[in-house]
C-alpha cells in the first residue's frame, strides 16, 4: 500500500516495476535501431513479417501492440520505401497479406543484431536458471491477465 493506505507502493509493486523495465527496454531499442532509421514499431513489424510471412495489418498491429491505424501508417511507408509488399488487390476477403521484400531482409538483418545486443545487455548478471525462471514467471503473469480478461469479457 502506498503511504496514506490508498493505492499501490510503487516501491513494491511487480506490475509498476515490470511497466518500468519495459519502457527501460523500449528506450535502450530506440537508441540502438535509431541510426539505422527504424523505431521499435518498425522493427517489430518486419520480425513478425520474417516469422510469419502474409500476417494481415490487424495481425501485425496486434503482435506490435500498436493500433490497426498506426500499423497502416507504417506499412504503407515500409511498401513505398521498398520493404514490405503487398498486392493490389486481396487475395482472399478483405485481408492484404503483407511480406518482406529482399530490402526488407537486409534491413531486418542488421537490426536483428543491434536488439540481440540490447537483449543480452538486459540479460547481463542472470544465470540461465534465473532467466528461465523470469521467463516462466512472466509468462505465468500474462496467461493469468489474459484468462481473467477473457472471463470478465463473457460476462
Amino acid at each position: 500500500m502506498s503511504q496514506d493506505g490508498n493505492g499501490v507502493d510503487l516501491e513494491t509493486s511487480l506490475g509498476y516495476l515490470l511497466k518500468e523495465a519495459s519502457s527501460a527496454l523500449r528506450v535502450a531499442m530506440e537508441e540502438v535501431l535509431r541510426p539505422l532509421g527504424m523505431t521499435v514499431t518498425h522493427y517489430s513489424c518486419l520480425e513478425l513479417l520474417a516469422q510469419r510471412p502474409g500476417l494481415s495489418n490487424s495481425e501485425l498491429a496486434r503482435g506490435a501492440f500498436v493500433t490497426r491505424q498506426s500499423m497502416n501508417v507504417l506499412l504503407q511507408a515500409l511498401e513505398r520505401d521498398g520493404y514490405v509488399t503487398r498486392p493490389a488487390e486481396p487475395p482472399a476477403g478483405k485481408v492484404l497479406p503483407t511480406r518482406l521484400t529482399p530490402r526488407g531482409r537486409r534491413s531486418l538483418e542488421k537490426a536483428s543484431v543491434v536488439v540481440r545486443s540490447v537483449e543480452l545487455r538486459m540479460l547481463r548478471g542472470m544465470t540461465p536458471e534465473d532467466q528461465s525462471g523470469a521467463f516462466r514467471l512472466l509468462q505465468s503473469m500474462i496467461h493469468s491477465l489474459r484468462n481473467d480478461n477473457e472471463g470478465e469479457s463473457q460476462r
